[in-house]
């Protein structure tokens, strides 16, 4: 399970055996949620939000904040995402300590 950003108590991770569309899981406490990133022509269009069995869901202020990161740091999600699941590089991760 590659953490792949810390941010205020929210860490975004894949999980080893994902599958596309791609996208990235957000934990926050005992909640989770998943953002599914929609791109066309490799530019963010837009993120669709969805629960994960067995978690409560993110609050909807966290996820607020969680959908502004991942907006804000889309292109390193992806280029993690590609890093990790096509190129099958190690992935680090990187703690964000400056609020967006």
């Amino acid at each position: 399970m590659p953490e792949i950003f810390e941010y205020f108590g929210f860490i975004f991770f894949f999980y080893s055996n994902e599958h596309e569309p791609i996208h990235v899981h957000v934990l926050h406490g005992e909640t989770q949620s998943v953002f599914d990133l929609i791109l066309d022509d490799g530019i963010l269009q837009d993120l669709m939000m969805r629960n994960v069995g067995g978690y409560a869901g993110l609050s909807q202020k966290n996820a607020k904040i969680a959908d502004a990161f991942i907006r804000k740091y889309a292109l390193e999600i992806v280029g993690k995402w590609v890093d990790y699941f096509v190129m099958k590089k190690k992935v680090e991760c990187v703690e964000i300590t400056k609020r967006i």
